[in-house]
Order: C-alpha cells, then sequence, then structure tokens
C-alpha cells in the first residue's frame, strides 16, 4: 500500500488529537519536549513524517541504553596506577586486575557486581619499598584482594560520543570497608567493546592504614590511583 504526504498528515494529526505532546529521553540523559500540534500546524507532511521518523528513532536509540546493561572488564586491557607523593620525588607503581563485572539498570540506578584487584601484584620498581608495602601496610598475604562493588550508577552511556558517569559503592582494602564515588570517562562502544578510565583518591592513612613515611622521608597520606579498563559491553536480558 503506497503512502502519500496527504494520508501520512491525517494520521499523525489524528493521534496528536488525542496526545499534543510527547517526552523523549536522549542518550546522554536530557530531556527534550517535542510538540507535535505546532508541527502540525505547518501542514508539512514530508517534513512531518520524517520528523516523526526522526523522534522513532531517538526513541529506540534511548531505549536500547536504558535497558539493563553489563560489563566485563578484560585484565588483560586493563592498567592500575597509583602515584604516592613523598618528600624527595614521588612513587608510581602498578597493580594488576583479576576480575572485573558491572551490572547496572539506568532506568534507577542500582548497580551489582565487583571489581577485584591482585594486591599481592602491588609494584613501584623498588624492592625495599615494596617490601614494606606489603607486609605492614596492606598487609597483602593476609588480605590479598582490593574489592570495588559498586551499589548506584548516576548518568548514561552516550552511543554518540563520551560520556560521564559516576559510579558509588564500596572499596574494601585490609579487610575494612569504605563509601566511595568514581567518575568514569566513558568512550562510545563499538563491536561491543567499551573503554573507561577514572582517577580517584584513597586516603588511606584516614582509612586506617599504616603511613608510608619513614624517619628520613615524609610520604603524602593519600595514594592517588588512575586506571583505563577495556571491556565486554552488553545487554544480558535482551540475550535471553
Amino acid at each position: 500500500m503506497g503512502l502519500d504526504g496527504k494520508s501520512c498528515e491525517l494520521d499523525v494529526s489524528r493521534e496528536m488529537a488525542r496526545s499534543p505532546a510527547v517526552v523523549i529521553q536522549d542518550v546522554a540523559m536530557n530531556f527534550k519536549r517535542i510538540n507535535l500540534s505546532h508541527v502540525a500546524a505547518a501542514r508539512k507532511p514530508f517534513v512531518l513524517c520524517a520528523g516523526l521518523a526522526f523522534a522513532v528513532f531517538v526513541f529506540l536509540a534511548s531505549s536500547a541504553y536504558a535497558q539493563e546493561s553489563a560489563v566485563d572488564l578484560d585484565p588483560a586491557q586493563t592498567t592500575i596506577e597509583f602515584t604516592l607523593d613523598t618528600t624527595l620525588h614521588a612513587v608510581h607503581g602498578t597493580f594488576k586486575l583479576k576480575a572485573g563485572h558491572i551490572s547496572f539498570d539506568p532506568a534507577t540506578g542500582k548497580a551489582s557486581g565487583a571489581i577485584v584487584v591482585d594486591a599481592t601484584s602491588g609494584d613501584s620498581d623498588n624492592e625495599g619499598r615494596d617490601k614494606k608495602m606489603h607486609q605492614q601496610i596492606l598487609e597483602s598475604q593476609k588480605y590479598p584482594e582490593i574489592i570495588f562493588a559498586p551499589q548506584h550508577v548516576k548518568g548514561a552511556v552516550n552511543p554518540q560520543g563520551a560520556s560521564q558517569v559516576e559510579v558509588s559503592g564500596v572499596f574494601r582494602i585490609r579487610g575494612q570497608d569504605h563509601d566511595i564515588t568514581m567518575t568514569f570517562t566513558v568512550q562510545p562502544p563499538a563491536g561491543g567493546k567499551i573503554q573507561a578510565s577514572t582517577h580517584f583518591s584513597v586516603p588511606y592513612v584516614q582509612w586506617g592504614l599504616k603511613s608510608a613515611s619513614t624517619f628520613l622521608l615524609h610520604a603524602s597520606d593519600t595514594v592517588e590511583v588512575e586506571v583505563h579498563g577495556t571491556g565486554q559491553f552488553s545487554h544480558p536480558r535482551s540475550q535471553r
């Protein structure tokens, strides 16, 4: 059956009489109101049909990214770096990711899962310094894992460009839990893969860990952490 501009206008006008305005949420979680009655007043059938087609496209795209989502980080493509300032120089080091999985529902913000770091892998390229870090500060033989358990996500993944997402949860280190919120910069998914990075501070002395300072060297009470991760992005429910 063919569809000319007049019939399209009549059909749409009939729908507008029932619902003069709709609200569409775009992928960046910004709200836009499209007043269909104003479009009808222009009486330009082709523009009207094209406008509705675009509106439907935006709605479907936003709905796809509004459903429950999951990210599985790849340890081989994830780096965790730390920096500790001292009176002489800044100490740089790394940790290795053991596993990372986050599930979240953009509609409610509820999140679950865990990002698990191998505490025994901490390496600052100095044997004596690392021995103190593992034995006296982290006690990594007794507490071999550092875990971040996400509980809430604020924001949405934008398929068109970089987006900012806040992830709040519990950070467990040396057997103690601490609330923390991290801001992730997320690149748009491509080929099922997603890239994210974050920078946050760990006030380790305030959290009850021993200071890294010595008699001759003063170390900061806070460690700066930088994470760059790559993982698989999916919608678990849609795959069932």
